[in-house]
């Protein structure tokens, strides 16, 4: 029987062996580190603002941003509904892009009004495939900002794909550069879909500093979703501490065992 071209091309961007060796890089993590208590947020709210701030920054100005808008008493639906816009964007500017920012959270202040009146217990109530597809409707809000909304602020059971995640599995032969965002979120979804959530460990002093508990990191959600959400989060720190763009530190790096001597050999390369 003849394959479609699109499973074809979908079966050469996944390598042979993938899920299994998704399961690998989240057990080793997960025994190494622990749990990484990512979302850190204190309401569903906060969370949807965050993953807006976080495109094309850092962390560490989102969570400057974020202070602005909780010192000023605006961090809720109410409060970026009834500040004025120039007060918004002069709040949100240690994000970078802050004119660009600010709208979109009127924006989706608007939507969240619009379609669900105001509340996110209604909006998180819908079905996940649903809610991605309007979210993705939305302006501003692309793949990884719509799931990073409905794995941690709606608690849905959806898996979040960055530039870290493809990174590293790429550099571990798992994904070609050719596999799109879909491809890579389904390839970990039904890899962790029977994994256990990692158990709290010893603290090891050269574990990453990882952030303390919060409401949202603590919430009650599935299995899998907690999975997914720990995954992520591992990936977080393997990208940020070792996994980098430039300058890669897999001697350091407790995923370092996985990979084969051919595969050092080709990311020592880029060291060069």
């Amino acid at each position: 029987m003849k394959i479609p071209q699109q499973k074809r091309t979908k079966a050469r961007a996944l390598r042979s062996g993938a899920e299994e060796r998704v399961r690998q890089i989240y057990r080793t993590l997960a025994r190494a580190w622990g749990p990484q208590h990512w979302w850190p947020a204190e309401t569903p709210f906060e969370v949807m603002v965050g993953a807006i701030l976080t495109q094309n920054t850092s962390w560490t100005n989102v969570e400057r941003a974020m202070a602005s808008l909780r010192s000023a008493g605006v961090l809720s639906l109410e409060g970026i509904r009834n500040i004025h816009l120039p007060e918004l964007e002069s709040l949100v500017r240690p994000s970078g892009y802050f004119r660009q920012k600010a709208q979109r959270l009127k924006d989706l202040v608007a939507f969240i009004d619009a379609k669900y009146g105001g509340s996110l217990e209604r909006m998180f109530a819908t079905p996940s495939e649903a809610l991605r597809s309007e979210l993705l409707m939305q302006k501003g809000i692309g793949s990884e900002t719509a799931d990073s909304i409905l794995l941690y602020a709606g608690l849905h059971t959806v898996f979040v794909v960055d530039a870290y995640t493809r990174r590293i599995l790429e550099r571990h032969e798992i994904v070609t550069a050719s596999a799109k965002y879909d491809d890579i979120r389904v390839l970990v979804e039904r890899a962790l879909g029977q994994e256990n959530a990692p158990a709290d460990i010893e603290v090891d002093v050269s574990r990453p500093v990882v952030h303390l508990p919060s409401a949202m990191s603590t919430a009650q959600q599935s299995v899998s979703a907690r999975v997914y959400n720990e995954m992520h989060g591992l990936l977080v720190q393997v990208g940020k501490h070792y996994c980098h763009k430039q300058q890669p530190h897999c001697d350091r790096c407790v995923l370092g065992e996985l990979l084969s001597p051919r595969q050092r050999a080709r990311i020592a390369v880029v060291r060069l």
